[in-house]
């Protein structure tokens, strides 16, 4: 393979899941270390790509950006099934939990179908529907009225209404981004109103957000990182930012994947 079309396809592959280690990229395409790290200084001085510690991430996108749900559902595909798993175990039975719109709230809704008398509360058509097929008379599901955005998340004042009438033993929040200075945020400015709602109905805030997370701010803020009470991520979160939100956040727990620090 020559090197532009090596080139090409790290491109297309770091576009597509938004970011990739070396290792993955050496695997894939069957080139040492060496030859990939070169391509990836090469890309980052072009503009095409960021180059981070052990990889490179899809370059910085506009703070009001937001790819619609199938888009998303394509990107850290381990990561999050990984994430969602370590979430499930939080969950006890008889509870009323909440999961919003998110592709790894919807990993996580899979996960929920041996955990017997629950009530989930949800404003994502994505877990919704997930759950309906379940068919459980032991399962109520609470889908929030509203209007749909593009990570089929239902928002607005007819969602918000119903959210504020609720109380959760347990929220379930995915994110667009997760900052140290920025909190948690999203680039819908309704999609943050109807979380914030939901966090006001919860007992006890859990995110889960992978790896890329870190340090993507949109344009609007959910939460305070201190106003999360448990976090779910990957190994591959860099020891640095766990640092960071080991600060702020009462309970970090890293779900492993493969080739991720442990």
């Amino acid at each position: 393979m020559l090197a532009g079309q090596r080139q090409q396809l790290i491109v297309e592959e770091i576009r597509r899941r938004g970011a990739v280690r070396v290792s993955e990229l050496t695997e894939l395409l069957a080139v040492s270390d060496m030859t990939i790290r070169r391509d990836l200084d090469l890309l980052a001085s072009s503009g095409l790509v960021d180059k981070v510690h052990g990889g490179a991430t899809a370059r910085g996108r506009p703070s009001t950006d937001e790819p619609g749900f199938e888009a998303k559902s394509h990107r850290q595909l381990e990561e999050k099934e990984a994430i969602a798993r370590a979430a499930a175990k939080l969950v006890k039975p008889r509870q009323a939990v909440a999961l919003t719109a998110g592709t790894t709230t919807w990993r996580l809704a899979h996960h929920l179908h041996s955990i017997p008398d629950l009530t989930v509360v949800t404003n994502s058509i994505q877990v919704a529907n997930v759950l309906h097929r379940e068919q459980r008379p032991d399962l109520t599901v609470v889908l929030t009225g509203g209007v749909r955005t593009p990570s089929d998340a239902l928002v607005g004042p007819v969602a918000v209404t119903t959210l504020r009438s609720l109380h959760v033993d347990l929220l379930f929040i995915g994110v667009h981004g997760l900052a140290d200075d920025a909190g948690l945020t999203t680039p819908n400015l309704l999609e943050a109103e109807a979380n914030q709602a939901l966090i006001s109905a919860a007992d006890r805030v859990v995110v889960v957000a992978d790896h890329t997370k870190w340090g993507v701010r949109g344009l609007s803020r959910i939460a305070r990182l201190d106003e999360v009470d448990t976090l779910v991520t990957d190994s591959r979160l860099p020891a640095e930012a766990r640092a960071v939100i080991s600060e702020h956040v009462a309970e970090l727990i890293v779900a492993p994947v493969r080739n991720g620090a442990r």
